[in-house]
């Protein structure tokens, strides 16, 4: 079963990772693309991933600027299952 993490764990976990934040209950990142149809394209492959894993997080499409919110809601926080989706992004993103 998957736990919740400490705002100890949290913050450890996210100084390997700069781009997100702690707004709980949630991990943020926002981008922003040069076009809208390759922020399009990014939606698209994590979607994708989304749907692998099983864990999908809320995105909100603003033109060209994505804003990725991933947070476990049946826990109501931040759980690994997060971590490991944050991470799925950062490596499609680093594509763009």
């Amino acid at each position: 079963m998957v736990e919740l993490l400490t705002d100890e764990q949290i913050s450890a976990e996210l100084q390997t990772r700069p781009e997100w934040a702690h707004e709980d209950p949630a991990l943020v990142r926002t981008v922003k693309l040069d076009t809208f149809p390759r922020a399009i394209e990014v939606v698209d492959q994590v979607a994708a991933i989304a749907e692998e894993l099983d864990h999908h997080p809320d995105i909100d499409i603003r033109w060209r600027t994505l804003r990725f919110s991933v947070s476990t809601h049946s826990k109501g926080g931040v759980t690994q299952n997060d971590l490991a989706l944050v991470d799925r992004i950062d490596a499609v993103l680093a594509g763009y």
